[in-house]
């Protein structure tokens, strides 16, 4: 399975050519990089055909369902997709037979962005080449509009400072978990001073085992492709915390342990495909039944041997299925966090408590997955009754669509943009590398025996520190 994901690689091909990795950088002026932008009509300058001209690098399902197709049937006034990347050829291919204006196809990065000339690159990959492709598009003159998460190690981190602040591009990371309308509302009510002082948070995020083992099938499994789920997946939920307290993590605890998936398994094979235990694997998946998995990755096994329908029982997986993390930041707030992948049913529950009362988000993920999502706050205020409030419902954007809405809703904010962002929903480099720092920490204070991670002093530099004593 390693050699496969290696073949997925850039580095020594054509995406770090030019230049390399930078060794180290700070942080500061990352928060500058959107000034004056805000009265635009979108993030990005259009060019002078009034279109946006993006390139998409990686086009596995996020680019199919998300960054690639969908922007030519939704905002073609606006965006044009130029070209699609990929290391495997066939996968590019499929990706750009669904547009109607079939885009190039490229294995070659930097032959693509000198053919194409995009305005901005979109990135969708595996999760840790995400900065050597940030790194080299503004190498190449492009603004840069990259997935989740933004690193996956905290030297990557500095290295992405360094680089958006020698070259000034734009960078927005696609943060949907902001756009969510329990979460903008959960984020109206603390600027209303709902809860007064914020003291803590709790967040449980419960990834049933349809989703939840879903991520150990892939190339997630592995904490070197992704940073562990609490980097993969969990990055947006502490993006969320950052955004909604408005301060910085400075110490980070965390426990982990792989509890079902991987090594636990009483049996195992390669894939799904031709198991001689799908009789009796409760995890039996079968990837014939979903025609774009079937064209993504089945029929593309031949270029990179990467499956999709791999076993979750492989006894090298060393991702985490059950993790705790608990959060200190420089205001004084204690929050905590927990990310199950391996529960009974889909949803969270976060509370946020304050001096004057309590914020509960809870947010249903019905199964099967076409059928409507829901979210409900309730809102109680000290010595006062509790109100409910179901924000779907109130006078908010469309939530139909992937997370809960929210996908449509970033798109929105990118291509057509707002004239203002009261509520700060932007992504930019600086919360990417906030995120996904407290993700690295977390895994690394596991490594470490639940040590104390300090993150020293963000708001000047990145740095990873465990305690002397």
């Amino acid at each position: 399975m390693t050699r496969n994901i290696d073949r997925r690689e850039f580095l020594g091909r054509s995406t770090m050519a030019a230049g390399g990795l930078f060794a180290s950088g700070m942080l500061a002026s990352c928060s500058r990089q959107h000034k004056g932008t805000a009265a635009k009509e979108a993030i990005y300058k259009s060019n002078e055909k009034g279109k946006l001209r993006v390139a998409v690098v990686g086009t596995g399902w996020r680019c199919l369902k998300t960054w690639g197709p969908p922007l030519e049937k939704k905002y073609s006034d606006y965006v044009e997709v130029v070209g699609l990347c990929d290391t495997n050829p066939r996968r590019a291919e499929y990706v750009s037979g669904q547009f109607v204006k079939r885009p190039p196809t490229f294995t070659d990065f930097d032959k693509m962005i000198r053919t194409t000339r995009p305005d901005s690159v979109i990135i969708t990959t595996v999760d840790r080449f995400h900065p050597q492709y940030v790194i080299r598009s503004m190498q190449l003159g492009c603004d840069v509009i990259c997935e989740k998460p933004f690193a996956t190690e905290d030297g990557q981190c500095r290295q992405l400072h360094k680089a958006q602040k020698k070259y000034k591009k734009n960078i927005i990371v696609t943060f949907n978990a902001r756009y969510g309308p329990g979460e903008a509302k959960v984020k109206e009510l603390i600027l209303a001073g709902e809860v007064g002082e914020i003291y803590s948070v709790n967040y449980d995020e419960l990834l049933d085992i349809d989703h939840g083992a879903s991520y150990f099938r892939r190339w997630h499994g592995y904490i070197k492709n992704g940073g562990s789920l609490l980097v993969t997946k969990a990055c947006h939920h502490f993006d969320e915390l950052n955004w909604w307290l408005e301060s910085d993590p400075v110490e980070v605890i965390a426990y982990g342990a792989l509890k079902k998936y991987g090594h636990n398994g009483k049996f195992r094979s390669v894939k799904c495909r031709g198991c001689p235990h799908k009789s009796k694997c409760e995890f039996y998946f079968d990837i014939t039944k979903n025609r774009d998995l079937m064209e993504l990755y089945v029929n593309c096994e031949s270029e990179d041997g990467y499956l999709r329908d791999a076993c979750l029982y492989r006894s090298d997986l060393d991702t985490y299925d059950t993790n705790t993390v608990m959060i200190k930041y420089a205001n004084g707030v204690l929050a905590s966090y927990n990310l199950d992948a391996t529960l009974a049913y889909e949803g969270q529950h976060i509370a946020i408590n304050g001096s004057k009362g309590r914020i509960d988000l809870y947010n249903h993920y019905a199964q099967p997955w076409d059928e409507p999502h829901t979210s409900e706050i309730r809102l109680t205020r000290n010595f006062k009754d509790s109100i409910m409030i179901y924000p779907e419902t109130e006078s908010t954007p469309d939530v139909s669509g992937g997370h809960l809405g929210a996908d449509d809703q970033i798109r929105n904010h990118v291509f057509k943009g707002k004239p203002t962002d009261d509520l700060k929903q932007r992504g930019t480099a600086r919360a990417g590398i906030l995120s996904s720092l407290i993700g690295i920490a977390g895994y690394k204070s596991i490594r470490a025996g639940s040590k104390a991670i300090r993150i020293k002093d963000p708001v000047s530099y990145t740095h990873l520190t465990l305690p002397t004593n």
